[in-house]
């Protein structure tokens, strides 16, 4: 292994933290940075709701350096998402905000802002509310109503109904347009840019626990060839709920968080290249408007906090049925770039899953990058069935993609669902039918009731088996009336 040590460093506030796992023995690599952050005397803002990223009580922001070296902000939901993860960067906490000199306390203008409406009542999810909307006032000087929600999409109420909230937001556009950490932020940018300079791996070996933060794409593929039993984790956005709400031990990982060779786009002549490392929110941003069917499903991937730290890669990795990207994956005819050390190979994402939750991955290899075919001559759509908008798990999800004749007759469909089978699954037989027919509303009433027999999805607590094919008969029949349009 490359030369490694024990030692993060991060920025807390305006304060250099670095933090040696070989000496204090009171942390782990595992330990959250919520729970890390709550046991300084002086930082106690940031709360605890859930343990698992629904509330956004546990709201932090993180700057880091973009490829442009400019701080770029993002929310976390520091309930799960381990320590290491700040290696490199920045974390703000509330307390950090406002202005305190002799004896006066001056609030930052977004503090103002909720307070000018109200905007606090009990005050237990407040400062994750606060953290999230200054995120905003740094991203977003004008946020329009959909930027407003999405930026508040992670955080739960259960006082002020929300509106006061909202109204605070929308009084940005008046508020200054420099903050104290406008000021700050050539020194900011400085400090983290120093950090960069650190090369070395961050490695962590207790008696019960190995953690290994690796820099290169080369290093983490000669250390899963050598430890094929570790886990891997990009953002750690699923895996910490084993910690954080299963309370299980994780004796082996892989943190591949900074690792800069996974987290690019890249547009070729047939594909668009996309890292595994790419998070959700950035594939959100920079694809979303070239590809509408994507965009409609990354919105309500969960929240913006877990968008910014969950990763594509991370989320095939985990080959849930439920999986939001997955259908429009499956419809768009992705690849996956699959990598050991000395080899790679592509793989079609419908052969990569063989199972509930099992690949074709073997032991010593990685998804390195995501291959999205450019191909204008298709209409493509995608929706996702679940009980609420935002941050909730899919009953059923589609990813849908039509290639018809001139004339009207079906040339290529791909009918792929969420929700109706141990993994994301393509309706063949379904397909098969809908081939080479006239495009028109006899054919779809058909081809629903095949569809409802090729399937036998189960019974949960998110809808009854019946209730699911029906949702995907429905599912079919709006997508003939999309390609209408």
């Amino acid at each position: 292994m490359a030369e490694s040590n024990s030692m993060i460093q991060f920025l807390l506030n305006d304060e250099i933290r670095i933090v040696d796992f070989d000496v204090d023995k009171t942390i782990s690599p595992t330990t959250t940075v919520l729970n890390y952050v709550r046991q300084h005397a002086h930082y106690k803002g940031v709360k605890e709701g859930c343990a698992e990223g629904d509330c956004g009580a546990c709201t932090l922001v993180i700057a880091e350096l973009d490829w442009q070296q400019l701080l770029q902000y993002k929310t976390i939901t520091s309930c799960i998402v381990f320590l290491p993860y700040l290696n490199g960067k920045q974390l703000f906490t509330v307390e950090y905000l406002s202005d305190k000199q002799n004896g006066q306390t001056t609030l930052h203008p977004v503090q103002e802002a909720l307070v000018k409406t109200n905007g606090s009542q009990c005050g237990y999810c407040t400062p994750g509310f606060v953290m999230s909307l200054f995120n905003l006032y740094k991203t977003h000087k004008n946020p329009n109503r959909e930027e407003v929600e999405q930026a508040l999409s992670g955080n739960l109420c259960r006082c002020t109904g929300y509106q006061s909230i909202l109204e605070a937001a929308y009084l940005f556009k008046d508020l200054p347009k420099e903050d104290k950490f406008s000021l700050l932020k050539e020194k900011h940018t400085q400090i983290l840019k120093e950090f960069a300079l650190q090369t070395t791996d961050f490695f962590v070996q207790r008696e019960n626990e190995i953690y290994f933060q690796p820099r290169t794409l080369q290093q983490a593929l000669h250390y899963k060839k050598k430890f094929p039993e570790a886990i891997l984790i990009g953002g750690a956005s699923d895996i910490a709920l084993l910690k954080t709400k299963k309370h299980q031990h994780l004796p082996h990982l892989i943190d591949l968080s900074q690792i800069k060779e996974i987290q690019n786009i890249v547009k070729t002549e047939n594909y668009w290249e996309i890292g595994a490392g790419v998070s959700i929110e950035q594939l959100r941003m920079r694809l979303g408007d070239k590809f509408p069917s994507f965009q409609k499903m990354l919105n309500v991937f969960g929240s913006q906090q877990i968008r910014n730290m969950a990763t594509l890669g991370g989320n095939l990795g985990s080959a849930s049925p439920i999986g939001d990207t997955l259908p429009v994956l499956m419809a768009h005819q992705a690849e996956l770039m699959i990598e050991t050390e000395g080899n790679k190979r592509t793989e079609k994402l419908e052969d990569y899953l063989l199972g509930y939750r099992k690949t074709s991955l073997m032991p010593d290899e990685l998804i390195t990058k995501i291959l999205l075919p450019i191909d204008d001559g298709q209409i493509i759509w995608s929706e996702k069935i679940s009980k609420r908008r935002d941050l909730d798990i899919s009953t059923v999800s589609a990813g849908f993609a039509l290639k018809h004749t001139r004339d009207g007759k079906v040339q290529r469909i791909i009918l792929a669902f969420g929700g109706m089978a141990a993994i994301t699954y393509r309706a063949y037989q379904t397909e098969e039918f809908l081939l080479g027919k006239s495009w028109d509303r006899n054919l779809i009433e058909q081809a629903m009731e095949i569809l409802a027999e090729e399937f036998a999805p189960i019974s949960d607590a998110r809808a009854e088996a019946e209730g699911r094919k029906l949702l995907a008969k429905n599912l079919l029949l709006k997508f003939y009336l999309f390609s209408k349009v």
